[in-house]
């Protein structure tokens, strides 16, 4: 996969997931890339591992769905582990 179509759906994935997810999460844009990108890497991570298809990093349609869950799931780790320093 290009890296660059990688920045773009972790955008989009993050984008999606924060606006999901309630409550106030300043963050940046770039934050939001990131936690998005951490998001679709844990979903292809999972997806590979749960299927063993040896296709990590294909672009579907499924996989943007499947990168928005592994980001609110990134969301929720991270908010948990803020939580937990204040």
């Amino acid at each position: 996969m290009n890296i660059l179509a990688f920045i773009v759906i972790g955008l989009v994935a993050g984008l999606i997931a924060r606006a999901l997810v309630p409550g106030t999460r300043p963050m940046g844009l770039i934050r939001c890339t990131l936690l998005g990108m951490a998001g679709s890497l844990v979903a292809g991570s999972f997806h590979s591992l749960l299927f063993g298809n040896g296709q990590f990093l294909v672009l579907r349609p499924s996989g943007l769905i499947a990168s928005v869950i592994g980001a609110i799931v990134v969301f929720l780790l991270f908010g948990a582990s803020r939580a937990q320093r204040v």
